[in-house]
Protein backbone atom coordinates (compact mmCIF):
# COMPACT_ATOMS: atom_id res chain seq x y z
CA UNK A 1 0.00 0.00 0.00
CA UNK A 2 1.61 3.38 -0.65
CA UNK A 3 1.89 6.17 1.17
CA UNK A 4 -0.17 8.91 1.43
CA UNK A 5 1.04 11.68 -1.22
CA UNK A 6 1.56 14.39 1.38
CA UNK A 7 3.83 11.69 3.32
CA UNK A 8 5.31 10.49 0.28
CA UNK A 9 6.28 13.97 -0.58
CA UNK A 10 7.50 14.93 2.75
CA UNK A 11 9.72 11.85 3.35
CA UNK A 12 11.35 12.52 -0.52
CA UNK A 13 11.56 16.26 0.29
CA UNK A 14 13.08 15.72 3.49
CA UNK A 15 15.66 12.68 1.96
CA UNK A 16 17.13 15.22 -1.22
CA UNK A 17 17.49 17.70 1.34
CA UNK A 18 19.24 15.42 3.32
CA UNK A 19 21.87 14.47 0.05
CA UNK A 20 22.11 17.82 -0.30
CA UNK A 21 22.93 18.88 2.88
CA UNK A 22 25.60 16.14 4.48
CA UNK A 23 27.19 15.29 0.93
CA UNK A 24 29.11 16.99 -1.58
CA UNK A 25 27.60 16.28 -4.65
CA UNK A 26 24.99 17.71 -7.00
CA UNK A 27 20.99 16.72 -6.54
CA UNK A 28 18.32 18.39 -8.64
CA UNK A 29 15.13 16.95 -8.93
CA UNK A 30 13.10 16.74 -12.10
CA UNK A 31 9.82 18.04 -9.86
CA UNK A 32 11.12 20.49 -7.02
CA UNK A 33 7.09 20.70 -5.79
CA UNK A 34 7.28 16.56 -5.56
CA UNK A 35 3.70 16.38 -7.50
CA UNK A 36 4.07 14.63 -11.06
CA UNK A 37 5.13 11.24 -10.81
CA UNK A 38 7.66 9.64 -11.41
CA UNK A 39 10.10 11.94 -9.52
CA UNK A 40 13.77 11.91 -11.71
CA UNK A 41 16.47 13.16 -8.59
CA UNK A 42 20.02 13.80 -10.90
CA UNK A 43 23.08 12.89 -9.14
CA UNK A 44 26.84 14.36 -10.02
CA UNK A 45 28.31 12.37 -8.03
CA UNK A 46 31.99 14.67 -7.55
CA UNK A 47 35.21 13.41 -6.40
CA UNK A 48 34.58 10.11 -6.16
CA UNK A 49 37.35 8.07 -7.53
CA UNK A 50 35.59 4.95 -10.22
CA UNK A 51 36.93 3.29 -13.27
CA UNK A 52 36.60 3.72 -17.15
CA UNK A 53 38.72 2.44 -19.92
CA UNK A 54 40.39 4.40 -22.15
CA UNK A 55 43.11 3.68 -25.01
CA UNK A 56 43.56 0.19 -23.69
CA UNK A 57 43.75 1.12 -20.29
CA UNK A 58 42.09 1.50 -16.83
CA UNK A 59 41.83 5.49 -15.96
CA UNK A 60 40.32 7.20 -13.26
CA UNK A 61 36.84 9.69 -13.65
CA UNK A 62 36.25 11.65 -10.85
CA UNK A 63 32.69 12.79 -11.91
CA UNK A 64 29.82 10.36 -12.61
CA UNK A 65 26.19 10.79 -13.41
CA UNK A 66 22.87 8.82 -12.56
CA UNK A 67 19.73 9.43 -12.51
CA UNK A 68 17.48 8.22 -9.38
CA UNK A 69 13.79 7.58 -10.81
CA UNK A 70 11.28 7.49 -7.85
CA UNK A 71 7.81 6.18 -8.03
CA UNK A 72 4.74 6.99 -6.42
CA UNK A 73 5.13 3.90 -4.59
CA UNK A 74 8.71 4.81 -2.91
CA UNK A 75 9.86 3.52 -0.53
CA UNK A 76 8.13 -0.08 -0.65
CA UNK A 77 9.47 0.02 -4.16
CA UNK A 78 12.81 0.12 -5.01
CA UNK A 79 13.69 3.08 -7.27
CA UNK A 80 15.21 2.51 -10.98
CA UNK A 81 18.38 3.64 -11.28
CA UNK A 82 20.18 4.64 -14.23
CA UNK A 83 24.31 5.14 -14.94
CA UNK A 84 24.84 8.01 -17.41
CA UNK A 85 28.44 8.18 -17.44
CA UNK A 86 31.16 6.14 -18.98
CA UNK A 87 31.93 3.70 -16.74
CA UNK A 88 34.27 0.29 -16.81
CA UNK A 89 32.97 -1.39 -14.15
CA UNK A 90 31.19 -4.83 -13.38
CA UNK A 91 28.28 -4.50 -11.39
CA UNK A 92 27.69 -0.76 -12.98
CA UNK A 93 26.54 -1.05 -16.83
CA UNK A 94 27.91 1.82 -19.16
CA UNK A 95 24.84 4.19 -20.30
CA UNK A 96 24.97 2.41 -24.29
CA UNK A 97 24.28 -0.82 -22.38
CA UNK A 98 21.27 0.39 -20.43
CA UNK A 99 23.18 2.20 -17.48
CA UNK A 100 21.96 -0.41 -14.93
CA UNK A 101 23.14 -0.30 -11.64
CA UNK A 102 23.83 -3.87 -9.52
CA UNK A 103 24.06 -3.57 -5.90
CA UNK A 104 22.60 -5.14 -2.77
CA UNK A 105 21.46 -2.14 -1.48
CA UNK A 106 19.03 -2.05 -4.46
CA UNK A 107 18.46 -6.00 -4.02
CA UNK A 108 17.88 -5.60 -0.40
CA UNK A 109 15.32 -2.27 -0.83
CA UNK A 110 12.93 -1.64 2.08
CA UNK A 111 10.67 0.93 3.85
CA UNK A 112 13.65 1.70 5.68
CA UNK A 113 16.01 2.59 2.75
CA UNK A 114 17.08 6.08 1.95
CA UNK A 115 18.49 8.05 -0.30
CA UNK A 116 21.31 9.01 1.05
CA UNK A 117 22.50 5.74 2.11
CA UNK A 118 21.87 4.27 -1.58
CA UNK A 119 24.03 7.28 -2.90
CA UNK A 120 26.82 6.34 -0.25
CA UNK A 121 26.99 2.84 -1.18
CA UNK A 122 27.45 3.78 -4.64
CA UNK A 123 30.36 5.60 -3.67
CA UNK A 124 31.57 2.42 -1.93
CA UNK A 125 31.11 0.70 -5.06
CA UNK A 126 32.91 2.93 -7.61
CA UNK A 127 36.08 2.66 -5.40
CA UNK A 128 35.37 -1.20 -4.84
CA UNK A 129 34.33 -3.01 -7.60
CA UNK A 130 33.04 -6.61 -7.22
CA UNK A 131 34.21 -8.70 -10.29
CA UNK A 132 33.09 -11.97 -8.45
CA UNK A 133 29.61 -10.75 -8.88
CA UNK A 134 29.19 -8.74 -12.55
CA UNK A 135 26.55 -8.07 -14.74
CA UNK A 136 26.45 -10.52 -18.21
CA UNK A 137 27.00 -8.07 -20.48
CA UNK A 138 29.94 -7.75 -22.22
CA UNK A 139 32.14 -4.97 -20.75
CA UNK A 140 31.26 -5.81 -17.25
CA UNK A 141 32.70 -9.34 -18.14
CA UNK A 142 35.18 -8.09 -19.19
CA UNK A 143 35.47 -5.18 -16.10
CA UNK A 144 35.23 -8.51 -14.09
CA UNK A 145 37.94 -10.26 -15.67
CA UNK A 146 40.18 -7.47 -15.81
CA UNK A 147 39.49 -6.80 -12.08
CA UNK A 148 40.18 -10.57 -10.92
CA UNK A 149 43.36 -10.54 -12.56
CA UNK A 150 44.11 -6.25 -12.00
CA UNK A 151 42.88 -4.95 -8.25
CA UNK A 152 41.64 -1.96 -8.69
CA UNK A 153 42.96 0.96 -6.15
CA UNK A 154 41.08 3.84 -6.87
CA UNK A 155 43.40 7.32 -5.62
CA UNK A 156 42.69 8.82 -2.58
CA UNK A 157 41.17 12.26 -2.97
CA UNK A 158 41.71 15.02 -0.43
CA UNK A 159 39.38 17.82 0.56
CA UNK A 160 39.65 21.59 0.01
CA UNK A 161 40.22 21.76 3.57
CA UNK A 162 42.79 18.58 4.09
CA UNK A 163 45.46 20.81 1.82
CA UNK A 164 45.92 23.54 3.95
CA UNK A 165 49.85 23.39 5.08
CA UNK A 166 50.48 23.27 9.10
CA UNK A 167 53.33 24.02 10.61
CA UNK A 168 53.33 22.58 14.04
CA UNK A 169 56.55 23.43 16.12
CA UNK A 170 58.14 25.50 13.79
CA UNK A 171 62.42 25.58 15.01
CA UNK A 172 62.87 29.33 14.37
CA UNK A 173 59.85 29.84 16.87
Amino acid sequence: MPLPKDVLRLRIKNEVEMCQRELKHHILVSDPNLTNFPIMVSVTLLRIPGPDWEEGKVVHRFVHRLAIIISQDYPMEKPIVKWLTPIFHPNIMAPEDGGYVCTKLLENWDFSSNLMTFIKGIESLLTNPNPRNPFGNDTCTRAAAYFNRNRYTAPLVMNQSDRRIRIVGDANG
